[in-house]
């Protein structure tokens, strides 16, 4: 796992410490939370500044403030979200995102039916819309939660468009230019992974 990796983790563990009213945490916390090594957490963090007290931990929210400063989470990211279906709808509910200053400017979808009906806080847009939004919305951040055998396509007309990054809920594999960043989140894969080191 890389730093920015682990960087969004903690960004991860002290947004809901936060939420549950918490000011302080320390590494060893962090780390139960995470499974990082806390002298890998120190380690991170000691390389962007100087965060905590030994003994006393982390302010929560300065840690935070700096955290989404390195990750660049400070502004506003715009994301299009290209499949209305039931995983859609649930990342579009989903408050994480505006956590952490990325807001889901459209939602696309080829069926009429779904054309028009609110979810989250978008109003799903016509799947022919989506060139034109991307590059008026400056999106540069596409998710698919759409079938394996539609991926490739959307992909395509996402980078077309001008999007950079991929976040791919479906099962197909991506061919995109070197320059689009791809990120697959398979369920049944990441199980497998923790089952491994769970079980070796």
């Amino acid at each position: 796992m890389g730093t920015a990796a682990r960087l969004a983790r903690y960004l991860q563990v002290l947004a809901q410490a936060k939420k549950m009213g918490r000011e302080r945490i320390s590494s060893r916390e962090i780390s139960e939370y995470t499974k990082i090594n806390a002298t890998q957490i120190r380690r991170d963090l000691s390389a962007f500044g100087r965060f905590g007290k030994r003994g006393v931990g982390y302010r929560i929210d300065s840690l935070l403030l700096e955290l989404r400063t390195i990750l660049r989470a400070q502004g506003r990211h715009n994301l299009a979200l290209v499949g209305a279906g039931r995983l859609g709808e649930a990342i579009a509910s989903s408050p994480i995102f505006a956590e952490h200053g990325i807001t889901i400017a459209a939602v696309f979808d080829t069926d009429a039916g779904k054309v028009g009906r609110a979810i989250g806080q978008v109003t799903v847009s016509s799947y022919q819309s989506l060139a034109q939004t991307v590059r008026d919305e400056n999106i540069i951040v596409g998710v698919l939660a759409v079938p394996a055998t539609s991926a490739q396509t959307v992909a395509d007309d996402l980078v077309a468009a001008g999007v950079k990054i991929i976040f791919n809920y479906s099962e197909a594999l991506l061919d995109v230019p070197a320059d689009v960043a791809v990120q697959t989140s398979n369920p049944a894969v990441e199980l497998l992974t923790a089952l491994y080191f769970h079980l070796m």
